[in-house]
C-alpha cells in the first residue's frame, strides 16, 4: 500500500528571547533567534524534498506575525505551504490534534518539529512504510524524546500523561500509545537540536544561515 501522507511541521513564531533559549549562552539572544529561523526553513526545505504535501502549524494563533517571521513567510510563500495553528493544551494534545487533521485529507499524517534537520525525505518514507504495518510510528531522537510522529489511526488520549521535555518522553509516549490499543513501530534515532554541541553539528551539516533574510 502507498498511502498519500501530510507531514505536519511544528513551529514557534520566531521573536527574540522566546526560541532555542539554550543556545542563547552561546549565540547570544539574537543569535538565538536567527539559529531558530535557520532551522525553521531548513526543516521546511528537507520535508518539500519528500514530495508531500505541508503544512506549518504555529504554537499559537498571532493576528500579525512579527517581522522576524520573514525569512520563514518567505520559504512558505516559495513553497504554497500553508499555515494552522496548533490546538491543545499540552505537546501531546496538539500533536494528536494535527495527526487528526492531517488524517482526515491523507492516509497517514507525520508531525516533525522545527529544530529536527536530521529528518529527510529517507527518513518520511522509512516512516511512511513502516505504518504499513503499525498504528503509530516514532523517529527517537538522542536526548530521549522523538523527531517524528506518524500515524494511521488515532486516539484522543493516545498521548495523555507524558512528561514533555524530559529523558522518559519516548519512553512514555510508545506506553501511552499502546496503552489506549494502537501498535507501534520505532525508527532508528536521528538528532535535533537543543543545546550548542547539537548546533555545531547542524551548522557542520548545513553551513551558517544566510545574512540576506
Amino acid at each position: 500500500m502507498n498511502a498519500s501522507v501530510q507531514l505536519v511541521q511544528f513551529a514557534k513564531w520566531p521573536r527574540e528571547g522566546r526560541v532555542k533559549t539554550r543556545l542563547e549562552p552561546a549565540l547570544g539572544r539574537q543569535g538565538a533567534l536567527a539559529a531558530h529561523i535557520h532551522l525553521t526553513t531548513t526543516v521546511m526545505d528537507r520535508l518539500q524534498a519528500s514530495g508531500h504535501p505541508v503544512v506549518l502549524a504555529w504554537d499559537e494563533f498571532l493576528a500579525k506575525a512579527p517581522p522576524e517571521a520573514g525569512p520563514v513567510l518567505a520559504v512558505m510563500e516559495k513553497y504554497h505551504v500553508p499555515s494552522t495553528v496548533q490546538q491543545g493544551e499540552d505537546l501531546g494534545e496538539r500533536m494528536t490534534h494535527a495527526l487528526g487533521v492531517g488524517l482526515a485529507s491523507a492516509g497517514i499524517a507525520m508531525v516533525i518539529g522545527s529544530d529536527c534537520p536530521s529528518v529527510d525525505a529517507a527518513y518520511i518514507e522509512e516512516a511512511r512504510q513502516a505504518l504499513d504495518d503499525v498504528d503509530v510510528v516514532f523517529g527517537p531522537s538522542d536526548d530521549g524524546g522523538y523527531v517524528l510522529i506518524g500515524a494511521r489511526n488515532t486516539r484522543p488520549d493516545m498521548l495523555a500523561g507524558v512528561a514533555w521535555g524530559t529523558g522518559k518522553a519516548l519512553e512514555q509516549s510508545i506506553a501511552a500509545v499502546q496503552g489506549v490499543g494502537l501498535s507501534v513501530a520505532i525508527l532508528a534515532p536521528r538528532w535535533d537540536v537543543d543545546e550548542p554541541a547539537d548546533w555545531d553539528r547542524f551548522i557542520a551539516m548545513i553551513g551558517q544561515p544566510s545574512t540576506g533574510g
